[in-house]
């Protein structure tokens, strides 16, 4: 996979913007960066974290609580001297960490897996990513970490609050959409083109696990049509 950058983003979802206002811009301290209107009710309000972007998905409506297989964010801060445990309004872990921190100089994710071998088979056949160590696989400088869990509740949704998806900023959406999805993982929306900021498509990987391939024109350049 090429990567546009070498950092993933995340991607969370609220359905009350005042409350994790307050947490990622105060308690987590991340800087605020840019608002989208994405349609259907939603407003998604990005914060920086050191070249990945939390993604904060606003709802007008409420959210239920559905299962998630991403655990934790950790992120590396020059606010702590150790790690240190944060929860966001909808019980989503956060934790920061010292730059460096068991090799996080970004952020970190912890993602609950039921089956090793097929979470590998994801972050290194899918994503390109390079494994550093017994489950834990780099990304760019993104750390991932996969959690074996047995009896771990698969994602079946990214309709619900917390940690919901992650993002990879890729330079062809189009063709690594289809090679992931001929790799044999599953295809949730194939690729659209968002005006002229984007064009995205979203899989998904081992138990359920949904990420976003986007090709963003200010990394990229001018966008395909299609």
């Amino acid at each position: 996979m090429r990567l546009a950058k070498q950092h993933l983003d995340v991607g969370f979802s609220t359905d009350d913007w005042d409350a994790a206002e307050r947490f990622w811009g105060h308690d987590v301290g991340l800087p605020y960066e840019e608002y989208l209107k994405i349609g259907a009710g939603v407003r998604q309000h990005r914060f920086g974290a050191l070249g990945s972007v939390v993604k904060v998905n606003h709802a007008r409506e409420a959210l239920p609580a559905e299962p998630t297989v991403l655990r934790r964010l950790r992120i590396a801060s020059a606010r702590v001297d150790r790690p240190t445990l944060l929860h966001a309004p909808d019980g989503a872990e956060v934790e920061l960490v010292p730059p460096g921190h068991e090799g996080v100089v970004g952020i970190g994710i912890v993602q609950a897996v039921a089956d090793a071998v097929d979470a590998r088979r994801f972050w290194v056949d899918a994503l390109g990513g390079e494994p550093v160590g017994d489950g834990r696989y780099r990304l760019g400088d993104t750390i991932v970490w996969c959690v074996r869990t047995p009896g771990l509740a698969p994602m079946t949704t990214r309709h619900g609050a917390g940690f919901r998806y992650l993002t990879v900023q890729v330079f062809d959406v189009d063709a690594e959409h289809a090679r992931i999805v001929g790799l044999g993982f599953h295809e949730e929306q194939a690729p659209v083109t968002l005006g002229e900021t984007a064009r995205i498509s979203f899989v998904r990987g081992s138990d359920g696990l949904y990420v976003e391939v986007s090709q963003r024109a200010n990394l990229t350049g001018p966008l395909p049509r299609g």
